[in-house]
């Protein structure tokens, strides 16, 4: 079985926009030693902040339309089972509920608010660099 990986939306972002970046090497890492899941929810809010006006300056909308579109393809879809309230942010426990319920091996994330709660529930959350040290 595949080893299983959550990234946070800042994450994916950062992996697209910037190819070459620390951010990027983690994700293809990821997707070279498992799978990226992604649920309903994180996909939403993926092409939501990906889409914002702020973005322009590094992609044209249509440019981040075929990222959303293609991008994401080979993630495996799965929905959580669980509902948890454990963040500070409220936005980010659909991170953490998709990477209890499919029992995945780490959340890479650079957001504070994910990453003061690592490990969580025996899951470790884990910026970019860490994750390629972890998963070498």
């Amino acid at each position: 079985m595949s080893k299983l990986f959550v990234a946070d939306t800042n994450t994916l972002i950062s992996a697209v926009i910037l190819p070459f970046s620390v951010t990027a090497k983690a994700i293809k890492r990821a997707e070279v030693i498992g799978r990226i899941l992604m649920s309903d929810a994180t996909k939403l809010e993926f092409q939501n902040v990906l889409l914002r006006k702020k973005f322009d300056k590094y992609l044209s909308v249509k440019e981040r339309i075929f990222i959303i579109e293609n991008f994401t393809k080979d993630f495996v879809h799965q929905e959580s089972t669980l509902i948890i309230t454990d963040a500070r942010d409220p936005k980010d426990n659909m991170f953490l509920e998709l990477a209890v319920s499919a029992n995945a091996e780490c959340i890479t994330s650079g957001d504070n608010d994910l990453l003061v709660l690592n490990p969580f529930r025996n899951i470790p959350i884990l910026n970019a660099a860490d994750f390629l040290i972890h998963f070498k």
